[in-house]
């Protein structure tokens, strides 16, 4: 069996006016659909960022895919997939999947889990079968907040209808929250901060706690936002709100400024975890964090962490160092959402539920036949389908490779459309606060 065909499918997904402190969501989220098939006929499919970086990566890749056996995913892990030597690969100023350092990693992931999916239905097993087995029948997944602006993402005739409305006091955040719990049923909530005064986003977290009380664990990402002075003001504010399986995500930029920012609250009795996924982007950023302090819960995304299997790797890992490990997540489709399901589910050490997206992408843009992943009590189920579990609407994915090619942008840039809707002079500053 070898893979005879590549196809990639650039793709754009309606996305509501989020915020964070990169800027705003512009009204589509790029993503690209790949789609491997076999001389036996079998097909496997992945996703991956979007865009003309990623898209070029992928099309870089393909003539080492085209004819290689889907069982040997080492051999192109090591001649492509690892990290290139030499840049930042951090995420303090650029957006995930706009790094050129993990371009070639990213487009490795895509590609494993598309031969996952084969090797999957080649066999008749799910995919977390390959590997080890399921440590958990069903990944869970924590209601992921975010401040937003009026809109419902999308432009002119494909405009959506604002089904969560402006979102930009502590009040209206503690309603989203409900509904997310209500419609999905969360157990855990993580809040995207770095967009108000830290004062309100402090509140916020307080009146989250009081309407859902201590069984709920609570997490902040400012994405580095603040400095290490405000960083430890709110650490310090909010010691028992995100402590009990919460934590302090990327409160400020740097290894360094993390460190410091543990080093200062355990020196007031405050052990609240800090969690990136910010400085810890691969696994030569895991000593440093490890060594320093700097960072205690990493969170891992199968996409550019290298695959499926690094993600697991990743994970036996900080078991051994004794750190926590969740996943990282961006805009995405049901394609990723299994990905990251089956990635969460055969890391045994994956104990906080991972972030997801999927709430704010819409039916009306889903490429699985069939429909969305659904939650089962905030987790996606692992069911016994063979691969990954799922099948494309190609009609789908045909409208949405339309739309793309009819938007002016091909790269992910929050800032300018803060430029656009919100402040005509905004800049990303580091620390704003």
């Amino acid at each position: 069996m070898r893979i005879s065909s590549f196809s990639i499918h650039p793709v754009a997904v309606a996305d509501p006016p989020l915020r964070s402190s990169y800027g705003r969501h512009a009204p589509y989220a790029l993503r690209t659909i790949i789609i491997l098939t076999t001389t036996d006929g079998i097909t496997g499919v992945s996703e991956a960022h979007g865009g003309d970086g990623s898209q070029a990566a992928l099309e870089a890749i393909k003539p080492m895919v085209v004819g290689m056996d889907p069982f040997q995913l080492h051999a192109l892990w090591m001649n492509w997939g690892r990290p290139d030597a030499t840049g930042d690969r951090s995420q303090t100023w650029l957006v995930p999947g706009e790094n050129p350092r993990d371009a070639r990693t990213r487009a490795y992931a895509a590609v494993e889990a598309a031969c996952l999916d084969i090797i999957g239905k080649a066999t008749g097993r799910p995919v977390c079968d390959l590997l080890g087995g399921r440590a958990r029948d069903a990944a869970p997944f924590s209601a992921y907040l975010f401040y937003k602006h009026g809109g419902g993402g999308g432009l002119e005739a494909d405009t959506r209808e604002d089904e969560w409305g402006e979102c930009l006091t502590p009040e209206t955040m503690v309603g989203q929250c409900q509904r997310m719990v209500r419609e999905y049923g969360f157990r855990e909530i993580k809040l995207k901060g770095g967009v108000l005064e830290p004062e309100l986003e402090i509140e916020t977290i307080r009146q989250l706690r009081a309407a859902f009380g201590p069984a709920y664990p609570l997490r902040i990402d400012p994405n580095c936002a603040w400095s290490v002075e405000t960083s430890v003001h709110v650490g310090v504010s909010l010691k028992e709100e995100l402590s009990e399986g919460g934590y302090l995500e990327d409160p400020t930029a740097s290894m360094e400024g993390m460190a410091e920012v543990r080093r200062r609250l355990l020196e007031l009795g405050i052990d609240t975890p800090m969690a990136s996924n910010v400085a810890t982007t691969g696994f030569d950023d895991i000593s440093p964090a490890w060594r320093t302090g700097a960072v205690q819960v990493v969170l891992s995304d199968p996409h550019y962490w290298g695959g499926i299997r690094n993600v697991q790797r990743l994970s036996a890992l900080c078991g051994q160092l004794g750190m926590g490990v969740s996943m990282h997540s961006n805009n995405h489709l049901g394609v990723s959402m299994m990905i990251m399901a089956h990635a969460c589910c055969v890391s045994p050490e994956m104990e906080f539920a991972c972030d997801t997206h999927y709430p704010w992408q819409t039916e009306q843009d889903e490429v699985l036949a069939g429909g969305r992943v659904k939650f089962v009590d905030g987790a996606v189920v692992i069911g016994d389908k063979p691969g990954l579990g799922i099948e494309l609407d190609m009609d789908q994915v045909a409208r949405l490779e339309e739309r793309y090619h009819k938007l002016p942008f091909r790269k992910r840039d929050d800032a300018e459309e803060m430029r656009k809707h919100v402040d005509p002079a905004w800049q990303r500053i580091l620390p704003r606060w």
